[in-house]
């Protein structure tokens, strides 16, 4: 974290047959359809199946999902890695923590492991994500992690009849 504040302890790890469950309700949470590309349900026998299916291999794949454990080994969240695109050396980045577990650091300090580990090992000349203009707390955290606001995309989001603007936030490693 570029303030210095103390982080909690995360493990970062592949995905797991186990983690059907929390997949499932964090895919289904109709909260998040929001921010992102999904707006239908999914069932557990297409998550189990693409469970199955993952390489785990960002070239293969095009995405990197890891799930974020603290130190009780209690999976607080979901970070991905997706729209990989090794030409460019770039690819989009996502967090996800569950109600429960937020405003802990637990994202930030995923999202610090992520950036290391596109830089370091997959050599990713940038990263980006797309955050709503009003979720304060995503903003903050992506900015406190060297993010940079690039552009605001009108209409972005949409939730209801509503639109939402968005910030690009580029962070170049």
């Amino acid at each position: 974290m570029k303030d210095g504040a103390l982080l909690p302890d995360v493990c970062l790890r592949a995905i797991e047959p186990e983690d059907l469950e929390m997949l499932y309700s964090i895919e289904n949470d109709t909260h998040l359809w929001s921010v992102c590309t999904t707006n239908v349900p999914y069932s557990k026998y297409i998550l189990k199946e693409y469970i199955a299916s993952t390489k785990c291999d960002i070239f293969a794949d095009r995405q990197l999902r890891l799930m974020i454990d603290n130190c009780e080994q209690t999976t607080v969240g979901i970070i991905d890695i997706i729209d990989y695109e090794p030409r460019f050396r770039r690819a989009e980045i996502g967090v996800v923590i569950r109600a429960q577990y937020r405003h802990l650091g637990y994202a930030a300090a995923a999202l610090e492991q992520v950036v290391e580990y596109a830089k370091n090992i997959l050599h990713i000349h940038m990263l980006y994500a797309y955050v709503s203009t009003d979720n304060l707390s995503s903003v903050q955290l992506f900015t406190q992690a060297g993010f940079q606001s690039s552009a605001e995309l009108k209409d972005w989001f949409c939730e209801g009849d509503n639109y939402k603007n968005a910030y690009v936030m580029q962070l170049f490693l």
